[in-house]
């Protein structure tokens, strides 16, 4: 499995590495200006229209769905080729992925059934799958390579999760026309690539741009348009000889030094006050956190252990129960998804939105504090140097 990655892979995990630290940059500057004699001004502009959209709708809408077009190319890859093309390899990662979303949202569910922040329960379940190996990059060698393996096949199922339960449960009211016809264009993709394989990547990147025009005025929100996109486009078994493989090759470094740190900047301005402490007290913050830091790591090892338990899968050779666990506590680092669900939450409640970004940036911190700590620390390195020299 260690000698199976491929170079697709290893250029994934760099660029991921590296537009980690642009993230969290971002982030930064973000909270700064925010909180800063330019808050206001900073913050207006994000909200500033062009061409019948706002700048942050333009962000988040537009250009996370190239994010998440992204997210489908590296998921249909990993579907045909990768670590979750052999049903062995990809149920430990699924199941990690199911306990790591059913935890988290039954914590904040916990917290908050009956009250108007209950549809928060999404926010926590997605792994931000750029800073969760921004700290394995940290780490070096102290970790097998195994385990970078692992924590990407589950965080890309976390994310594939998290875009059904968008398409399910964060959705305005829905205009069957729009939709049918995002439906018929979609439909048309796949005939050219199923029937007619067509190579060229200029008439799917067209009929993606309607599709999203489409989507957008459908009610279902538009970044879906980029997974369906994604699983349109032609996918050949060996590299670089399809467009799927052009265009994920061609997108990665876009995506992890410019969409993401930009999606930062238009999102992570949270106004602290002398209010933030009661904001980070409430049921829904705390949900949140909770979520992050204790339902991802205990969703991810138990439901593991009970699938291994029943002779339903196994370990991984090099990875051990100790790595598990710090790959549970690294699914805790939510932001970007879990910023990306809090604006479809509670879109209407700026202040309901900031307190919960603030829950996110905590919970998301301390779980990649604590998954740090821990691989560091505690998760055992023998297993690590057997891994490293395997490869």
């Amino acid at each position: 499995m260690l000698q199976s990655l491929s170079s697709t892979f290893d250029r994934f995990v760099r660029s991921e590495q590296s537009g980690s630290f642009l993230l969290m940059a971002g982030t930064l500057v973000a909270l700064g200006l925010t909180n800063s004699a330019l808050g206001p001004s900073y913050l207006s502009f994000w909200h500033r229209y062009v061409l019948g959209l706002s700048i942050e709708h333009w962000v988040n809408d537009a250009l996370m769905a190239v994010f998440f077009l992204l997210i489908g190319l590296e998921l249909e890859r990993e579907l045909y080729v990768g670590e979750l093309s052999e049903p062995k390899k990809a149920l430990l990662p699924m199941v990690a992925a199911i306990g790591g979303m059913l935890a988290p949202a039954a914590i904040h569910y916990g917290f908050n059934a009956g009250m108007p922040t209950e549809g928060g329960f999404g926010i926590p379940m997605a792994t931000d799958i750029a800073f969760a190996l921004g700290v394995l990059a940290l780490l070096g060698n102290r970790v097998p390579a195994a385990l970078k393996v692992f924590l990407v096949a589950f965080a890309v199922m976390d994310d594939l999760g998290a875009i059904v339960i968008i398409a399910m449960f964060y959705t305005a009211q829905i205009s069957i026309g729009h939709l049918v016809g995002a439906l018929a264009v979609f439909g048309v993709l796949l005939v050219l690539n199923r029937r007619f394989r067509v190579m060229s990547l200029t008439p799917y990147l067209l009929g993606g741009a309607v599709m999203w025009y489409l989507m957008l005025h459908s009610g279902v929100h538009a970044t879906i348009t980029g997974v369906m996109l994604a699983f349109a486009i032609p996918f050949s078994r060996q590299d670089g000889e399809s467009p799927s493989h052009t265009l994920e090759h061609a997108l990665h470094r876009p995506v992890a030094f410019l969409i993401l740190p930009i999606f930062a900047l238009a999102n992570a301005g949270i106004l602290v006050g002398s209010d933030s402490l009661r904001d980070l007290t409430g049921a829904n913050s705390i949900g949140i956190a909770g979520g992050l830091l204790l339902g991802k790591p205990a969703g991810v090892l138990v439901c593991c252990w009970a699938a291994i338990a029943a002779g339903i899968c196994r370990l991984p050779p090099g990875l051990g129960w100790s790595h598990v666990a710090g790959a549970g506590m690294l699914g805790g680092i939510g932001f970007t998804m879990s910023i990306f669900i809090t604006n479809l939450a509670f879109g209407t409640d700026p202040g309901l939105v900031n307190a919960s970004k603030m829950a996110v940036l905590a919970g998301s911190l301390a779980a990649g504090l604590l998954g740090f700590l821990w691989l560091r620390f505690i998760a055992s390195p023998a297993s690590a140097t057997h891994a490293t020299q395997l490869t």
